[in-house]
């Protein structure tokens, strides 16, 4: 993954985004959208632009037909260390050193955490997470929210948020209760334990751990089956997975006969079933 916004990256970019700041960079090559969060010297700590960046991005790639999987990772050699911590010092803490909760600061993260956290979990389309090294607090949110994630050999998973006397925010919470369950999230929050990569893929917070000069290949290799394949199919997998984490056994089902015979009508599905009874490689055109 990039080191520095003069990454000297072999992989194949086609164009790059405007994003107004340099605390976030993004490209497209082929159907394939990165956004990189690029605070180095912070370890990519979270930022007022990353944040406006995420949310202006992910719109945007959402609707434009040519992206079909999206890249999420940092520069520098780390994903995202949360919240600046440095910054909330020279601020006097987080609520800015008053002793009342400012309800307006309430509703702008309420709205911050839909637009980012809430947004990728909720996607139209598959989100990547690729972690270089470490990824705590809203950092660690930002990474459980993406459908699957691939680790470097440096990679750490860290809650941090009790090491600064803050509960979590940015779904961390919640997705690691889904993620490792209710007693392992607990353990983790409470005593925050740092997890390496191995106990990361072992718990099923990574889905793939590989040496540190393999991950940008490994990442893009893994988006381009999933651009190269039948998108609406994987689309509408990802909703009835959302769907199974809320709903019953007889809603969740009621949801796939909908998806599963809205693929059943695509020219991908033909083309799929064509393949198959030929032996041959199917070739999509989404």
């Amino acid at each position: 993954m990039p080191d520095n916004a003069a990454s000297t990256s072999t992989r194949k970019v086609d164009r790059t985004i405007d994003t107004g700041s340099d605390d976030i960079l993004a490209d497209v090559g082929g159907s394939i959208a990165t956004i990189t969060l690029n605070r180095p010297d912070r370890r990519n700590a979270l930022s007022d632009a990353m944040f406006s960046g995420m949310k202006t991005l992910l719109a945007d790639f959402e609707q434009d037909d040519d992206v079909a999987v999206v890249v999420l990772t940092g520069a520098g050699g780390a994903f995202c260390s949360g919240g600046d911590v440095k910054g909330f010092n020279e601020r006097g803490g987080e609520g800015g050193g008053t002793g009342k909760v400012d309800p307006a600061r309430v509703d702008r993260q309420r709205t911050s955490q839909r637009d980012t956290v809430g947004k990728i979990y909720n996607y139209t389309k598959p989100v990547i997470a690729a972690l270089p090294g470490a990824a705590a607090g809203a950092g660690l949110g930002l990474a459980l929210s993406a459908d699957v994630r691939i680790g470097s050999t440096r990679a750490v998973m860290a809650t941090a948020f009790g090491g600064v006397g803050l509960s979590g925010d940015y779904g961390t919470t919640w997705f690691l209760d889904k993620l490792v369950g209710p007693a392992k999230a607990r353990e983790l929050l409470w005593w925050n334990e740092k997890l390496r990569a191995d106990d990361c893929l072992k718990l099923g917070l990574l889905n793939w751990v590989v040496e540190e000069d393999e991950l940008e290949a490994k990442t893009y290799e893994l988006a381009a089956k999933l651009a190269d394949g039948p998108r609406q199919c994987f689309n509408n997998m990802k909703q009835n997975l959302i769907k199974a984490q809320n709903a019953d056994l007889f809603d969740a089902m009621d949801l796939e006969v909908q998806l599963h015979l809205e693929c059943g009508i695509t020219d991908d599905h033909r083309e799929a079933v064509a393949a198959f009874v030929e032996k041959r490689p199917a070739v999509f055109k989404h």
